[in-house]
C-alpha cells in the first residue's frame, strides 16, 4: 500500500466517523427509540415465556391424564383454585433464613422454599458492590406435578423451616436446613439444604413421604422450573454477555452450550447430569446425582441498559418412583469460573471456562493454564504475568521467526533477478514471468512459502491466548498501570458521542497495540517485499491495525496489554536477527545453488506450473 492509498483510507474512515456523528439522532430521540425498542423486545419476550409454559402446561395435563390411576374429579370454575391437601400451604408469612459459609451466603425464603438469593462472599461487582447472582422473584425454582388431578406449583405455597434459627453458619461445621411443604393429610415434601465449610456446593435433596398417594402410582417424572436473568457484574456488559450462556453436560457424555451471542434454545432428550447458568466469571449449576431424566432449556435477550444481560431458563423432568418415601438427591454450586477450582469439583466443570475449540482448549488447559498459574504464585503482578508469559512463547517460537525471517531474507536477496525477469518479460506476458520466477526459486532452493508456514504454525499459539485472557477470572479487578481491571477495557478517555464499532472511550492499551502491529507490520513487508506484489494481500496486510483497533476496543485490556508485549518483542527478534544474518552469504550460496544441476520438481511445484500453463492457453484462446 503506498501513501496515497493510505491516506485515502484514513480520510474513509474519517468521513464515515464524521457523518456518523452528524447523522446521530438526538439524546431524546436515543431515549424514545431505546424506549420503544425495549417494550417491544419485553413483550415478545413475554408471549414466547408465557406461550412456552402454556405448552408444557399442557403437556404435563395430557401425560396426567394418561397416566394418573387417581379418579378424575368434576370441578367448578371456583374449584380450579382449589389446592386439594394443600389447601393449609396456600397463605403464610414469608420467613427468611441465612445459611453461610466463608464462601457462600444464601437466603433461604420460606415461600417456595426456595433460595432466595445467592452471594459470593469473597468477589465484588464492577462498580464494588456484594456480588449476588440472583435475589428475590428474579430466582424461579418451582416443582410442578398434580395432586389428585389438580396442578401444584410449590412456589406458590408456603413451606416450614424445620428449624427456630435465623442464622445456621457452616463456617465451623456442616449446616443443614430443611424447609417442609405439608399436606392436609400428613403427607409432606421436603427440600433439605445442607453447608458444607469451605464450599461452593450446596447439597439439595427433596425429601417425599407417603406422596405416591397423592401423585398416583404411574407418575413417572415431576417438572422442575428453574430461571433467573444473568445480572451484569462486569463493566462492559455486551462483552460479558458474549460469555454467558446456559451449559449442560450429559450423563456420562460430553458438555455442551448453547450459543453466546443469540437467543437459543435445545430440547436436552437424553439423559441430562448437569445444567450451569454460566457468566462470564460466574456460574450457577444444578447437578442431579442420578442424572435428570430430560429438560429443555433456552435464553431469551434482556432489554439494554436494564442490568441484565440475558435470562436463562430450563424445564427439568426429574423422575420419581412412587415409593412411599423417596429422596431425590441434587447439588447445588454457585462458583467463580476459576478452572482450578472447577477441575477439583470435577464432572467436568472445568468445561464452564471456554478456552476455545477442542485443539485450542487443549493447548490452553495443558500448557498456558499451568504456566499462568505457576507464574501466578511467585509474582504479585499480573502484569508482569503477562510481560512474562509473552516473553516465554516468544522464545519457544524464536525458531519459527528465525526461518521465517531467513525465507523472507532470501526472497529480497533475489528480488533484483525477479525484477530482471520482469523487464524481460513486461506486463504481456505475465503468465510467463510467473513461470520464469518458480524455476528461479526452485533452482536457488527458495521455496515462496517458506516464510508464511512459520507463522501458520505459531496461529494456534495466537488463538489460544485470545480465549484464555477473556476467560481467566484471574484477571478480574487486577489493575496495571492505568487499566484499573485487566478483563475488561481500559479507558484513558470517554467520548461524549458512541463510534459505530469502536465504543464511546479510547483503551491506550489497544491503540498501542495497533500502533506496533502496524510498525512490525510495515517492516515485516518491507523485508519479504519482492516486487511479486499481491495490492489486495498488502491491503489487508495494512487494514489488519485498524480493523484490529475497533475490535479490541472493548475487550479486555489484558489481551491488547500482551499483543502490545508480543508486537515489541517481534520488532526486536527482527532487529536481533536482521544484525546476525548476512545478506551476502545468503545470495552466493543461492547463486551457487542456481549452478547445480535442476533438482526433480516437487509435487506441488508441478501444479503450480501445470495450472500456469492452463490458465496461459485460455487466455490465449480468449
Amino acid at each position: 500500500m503506498d501513501r496515497k492509498s493510505l491516506i485515502g483510507l484514513l480520510l474513509i474512515g474519517a468521513m464515515l466517523i464524521a457523518y456518523s456523528i452528524w447523522t446521530r439522532p438526538s439524546q431524546e430521540e436515543l431515549a424514545e427509540q431505546k424506549r420503544v425498542n425495549d417494550s417491544i423486545r419485553q413483550v415478545q419476550y413475554e408471549q414466547t415465556m408465557q406461550a412456552a409454559e402454556e405448552q408444557r402446561r399442557l403437556d404435563s395435563i395430557e401425560l396426567t391424564k394418561e397416566q394418573n390411576t387417581v379418579a378424575p374429579q368434576v370441578a367448578s370454575g371456583d374449584q380450579n383454585k382449589d389446592l386439594g391437601v394443600f389447601g393449609n400451604a396456600a397463605s403464610g408469612v414469608e420467613k427468611l433464613i441465612t445459611l453461610e459459609n466463608d464462601q457462600l451466603k444464601l437466603l433461604i425464603s420460606s415461600k417456595g422454599g426456595k433460595i432466595y438469593s445467592a452471594e459470593l462472599k469473597d468477589y465484588l461487582t464492577w462498580d464494588k458492590k456484594p456480588l449476588i447472582l440472583f435475589e428475590g422473584e428474579d430466582h424461579q425454582f418451582n416443582i410442578n406435578f398434580f395432586a389428585q388431578n389438580r396442578p401444584i406449583a410449590t412456589e406458590q405455597l408456603y413451606f416450614e423451616p424445620q428449624t427456630s434459627r435465623e442464622t445456621l453458619n457452616a463456617s465451623g461445621g456442616a449446616q443443614t436446613l430443611a424447609m417442609r411443604l405439608n399436606s392436609n393429610e400428613g403427607q409432606f415434601i421436603e427440600f433439605v439444604y445442607t453447608l458444607e465449610p469451605d464450599s461452593y456446593k450446596l447439597g439439595f435433596e427433596i425429601r417425599m413421604d407417603g406422596m405416591s398417594q397423592v401423585f398416583g402410582r404411574n407418575t413417572p417424572f415431576i417438572d422442575l422450573d428453574w430461571s433467573y436473568p444473568l445480572r451484569q457484574l462486569e463493566k462492559g456488559a455486551k462483552f460479558e454477555s458474549q460469555y454467558s450462556s446456559i451449559y449442560y453436560k450429559y450423563y456420562e457424555d460430553e458438555v455442551g452450550h448453547l450459543q453466546p451471542r443469540k437467543e437459543g434454545s435445545t430440547d436436552l432428550s437424553t439423559r441430562v447430569e448437569w445444567i450451569g447458568f454460566k457468566q462470564q466469571f460466574f456460574s450457577s449449576v444444578l447437578r442431579a446425582e442420578e442424572a435428570f431424566t430430560s429438560a429443555k432449556v433456552w435464553t431469551g435477550e434482556m432489554p439494554e441498559e436494564s442490568g441484565y444481560l440475558k435470562n436463562c431458563s430450563a424445564a427439568i423432568s426429574i423422575p420419581v418412583q412412587g415409593k412411599p418415601q423417596e429422596s431425590i438427591p441434587m447439588s447445588f454450586y454457585f462458583v467463580p469460573n476459576h478452572f482450578k477450582t472447577l477441575k477439583e469439583i470435577g464432572h467436568e466443570m472445568e468445561n464452564l471456562v471456554d478456552l476455545g475449540w477442542p485443539f485450542i482448549s487443549w493447548i490452553n488447559k495443558w500448557f498456558v493454564v499451568n504456566i499462568f498459574h505457576y507464574l501466578e504464585g511467585a509474582i504479585g503482578s499480573y502484569g508482569i504475568i503477562i510481560i512474562i508469559l509473552t516473553i516465554l512463547f516468544k522464545t519457544v517460537l524464536l525458531p519459527l521467526s528465525y526461518r521465517s525471517y531467513v525465507s523472507g531474507a532470501k526472497m529480497r536477496v533475489l528480488k533484483p533477478q525477479v525484477d530482471e525477469l520482469g523487464k524481460k518479460y513486461g506486463k504481456d506476458k505475465a503468465m510467463e514471468k510467473q513461470q520464469a520466477t518458480m524455476a528461479l526459486y526452485r533452482k536457488a532452493g527458495v521455496s515462496p512459502m517458506g516464510g508464511c508456514l512459520p507463522m501458520l504454525l505459531q496461529m494456534p499459539i495466537w488463538l489460544a491466548l485470545f480465549r484464555f485472557f477473556p476467560a481467566s477470572i484471574e484477571l478480574r479487578q487486577q489493575s496495571f498501570l492505568w487499566a484499573k481491571d485487566l478483563s475488561s477495557y481500559d479507558s484513558i478517555l470517554n467520548l461524549p458521542f458512541e463510534i459505530p464499532m469502536y465504543g464511546d472511550h479510547i483503551s491506550l492499551f489497544t491503540l498501542l497495540m495497533a500502533i506496533s502491529m502496524a510498525v512490525t507490520t510495515k517492516i515485516n513487508m518491507s523485508q519479504t517485499d519482492t516486487g511479486q506484489g499481491m495490492p489486495g494481500m498488502k491491503m489487508m496486510t495494512y487494514m489488519m491495525p485498524i480493523m484490529m483497533l475497533l475490535f479490541f476496543n472493548n475487550y479486555a485490556s489484558g489481551l491488547s496489554f500482551y499483543y502490545f508485549v508480543s508486537n515489541v518483542i517481534t520488532f526486536i527478534q527482527m532487529w536481533v536477527i536482521k544484525r546476525s544474518i548476512n545478506e551476502e552469504k545468503i545470495l552466493k550460496r543461492l547463486n551457487q545453488n542456481q549452478k547445480k544441476p535442476a533438482k526433480k520438481r516437487s509435487n506441488f511445484q508441478s501444479r503450480l506450473e501445470k495450472m500456469a500453463r492452463e490458465r496461459q492457453q485460455q487466455a490465449k484462446k480468449r
